[in-house]
């Protein structure tokens, strides 16, 4: 985390909460007054968990973990959401800003390689000012902002050189599955904007010793029968951020929460639908990344890493 937090940073992401507009779907509420829009936030920060964390990313994770803090509500709806606890049906407590600032102090204490901040999109203005107290308490690992990919490209602004490492989802290449499945009907039009300029700030994943320190990592998880657009997304990766991208490509559907109500997603994807979207993938040459196994991810940038996938 390079850039001094100000307070003049702080005012103006504040403004946004007034009318909120913090992500794109701008609600309008008060949230300093306490009112709550479509993702259910108010004025103060709302968390589920804090801890060191060993599934995300093996340049993430390390020997230490990830210091993930993991913030209730989120401004997607998606019908088959594996946080849904968390994010759809509230579940968390009340939380200071300086309890905030204690808990990523606590992470570093606990020689976490990176602070994670997971689905923080309702809470930015709250995260930057906690993430400030930190700062000047001594915090200094990387800071990565682990989102859904509906960004405003207002608020990212405003987050250049205090986000390490930009971590997002990109869900659809359409936006009448987003409608149908997350309840947006403009997450395809939002997220490559949104993309770009993640990139812009931080650029292309760059690791020391293995361990993440900069950039952009994007997560796509592989839906059944192709609803997720995967090699749209592959092409708007390679043609419109970098063909050195470093894209995990997730294999771990199965119908949560809501699922069971939408035929076309009741069900896990099958090996065969894993390994066509692989094919998109190593057709456009994003060799940067992770593959999985049904179970197991698989690092391709570090050699040791390296696995071959074989066909099922």
């Amino acid at each position: 985390m390079s850039k001094k937090i100000t307070k003049e940073i702080i005012d103006d992401l504040y403004t946004l909460l007034s009318p909120c507009r913090v992500c794109p779907r701008k609600c309008g509420v008060d949230r300093l007054k306490g009112e709550k829009g479509n993702c259910n936030s108010g004025s103060e920060l709302e968390i589920a968990s804090f801890h060191q964390h060993f599934g995300e990313e093996p340049p993430l994770v390390g020997k230490h973990g990830s210091g993930t803090i993991f913030f209730t509500h989120c401004n997607l709806h998606c019908v088959f959401c594996q946080n849904y606890q968390i994010s759809q049906l509230g579940m968390g407590h009340s939380a200071s800003i300086e309890e905030c600032a204690h808990m990523m102090l606590r992470l570093q204490d606990l020689e976490c390689h990176n602070i994670n901040f997971v689905t923080p999109t309702p809470w930015v203005p709250q995260i930057v000012k906690a993430l400030a107290v930190a700062q000047d308490q001594g915090l200094n690992v990387p800071i990565v902002y682990n989102c859904g990919g509906y960004e405003s490209v207002e608020t990212l602004q405003l987050l250049d050189g205090i986000i390490d490492i930009y971590m997002p989802d990109i869900k659809y290449a359409d936006n009448d599955s987003a409608r149908e499945f997350s309840d947006i009907a403009d997450y395809w039009d939002i997220v490559q904007p949104a993309l770009k300029e993640m990139h812009r700030q931080v650029g292309d994943l760059v690791m020391e010793n293995g361990i993440a320190q900069k950039g952009l990592l994007i997560r796509h998880l592989v839906l059944p029968d192709g609803i997720a657009g995967s090699k749209a997304c592959f092409e708007f990766i390679k043609n419109k951020l970098s063909p050195h991208t470093a894209v995990n490509v997730m294999a771990q559907y199965y119908p949560a929460y809501n699922a069971h109500k939408y035929p076309k997603i009741n069900r896990r994807i099958a090996p065969r639908e894993y390994q066509q979207v692989l094919r998109e993938l190593e057709a456009l040459g994003l060799d940067e990344g992770f593959r999985q196994t049904m179970d197991t991810i698989v690092r391709r940038i570090v050699p040791e890493w390296t696995d071959d996938l074989k066909e099922t």
